[in-house]
């Protein structure tokens, strides 16, 4: 791909670099944003800048927050004592967009994956561990992607459980085996919260 400008390839280059973009769909948002007007694409980098600057992680579940707290741990509202555990922020905006679970959530940061080079220690197995504890949680479920990787991290942190007085299920296997939460639609993910079950009926020992 040739460029007449130095400027023009460099922007290319940096969108490319962004996941699922290739050099032709690079192309088409750099030229895209040299027709805009210049204060847009003021405001487009400065929303970015800001995002990348001052974005945090929930102390108490380690989702994305824009303080020390996320605004569902801070919802009164919500259900304290029924934590639902995932792998990942993406996992967390996928179930809220079904609008079927009203509890609280825990982002693991991964699975545990050996052939990765992703163990326990790397997760945050502990601060789960540590806040079923502290709240008295009633209740976790487990919403992790549903592969060989995702059954090793539910029986690795089910057995760091069983002292303590704590109902733990996961959601029903409406997702097939070795798909992503990310990708299921919302009305299976919804009923696969619904229909959610022992964990001991689920997770091959």
């Amino acid at each position: 791909m040739q460029f007449s400008s130095a400027l023009l390839e460099n922007a290319v280059n940096e969108f490319s670099r962004l996941p699922g973009i290739g050099k032709k769909t690079a192309l088409r948002l750099v030229l895209h944003l040299l027709k805009k007007e210049s204060g847009d694409v003021q405001r487009f980098s400065e929303t970015i800048a800001r995002m990348r600057a001052d974005i945090r992680f929930c102390q108490r579940c380690h989702n994305v927050a824009d303080g020390d707290i996320c605004s569902i741990c801070s919802n009164s509202l919500r259900k304290q004592e029924l934590i639902c555990v995932v792998e990942n922020i993406r996992d967390v905006i996928a179930i809220e967009s079904t609008q079927q679970y009203n509890g609280l959530y825990h982002v693991l940061g991964g699975i545990i994956s050996p052939l990765d080079a992703v163990g326990p220690d790397q997760l945050t197995i502990e601060s789960l561990i540590s806040r079923i504890r502290i709240e008295k949680t009633e209740e976790i479920i487990f919403a992790l992607n549903p592969t060989i990787q995702g059954d090793t991290t539910i029986y690795y942190i089910q057995k760091k459980l069983q002292d303590l007085p704590v109902k733990i299920t996961t959601i029903a296997r409406g997702i097939a085996f070795g798909g992503e939460l990310e990708y299921a639609d919302e009305m299976t993910l919804g009923r696969s919260l619904q229909n959610r079950l022992p964990v001991e009926k689920y997770v091959r020992h």
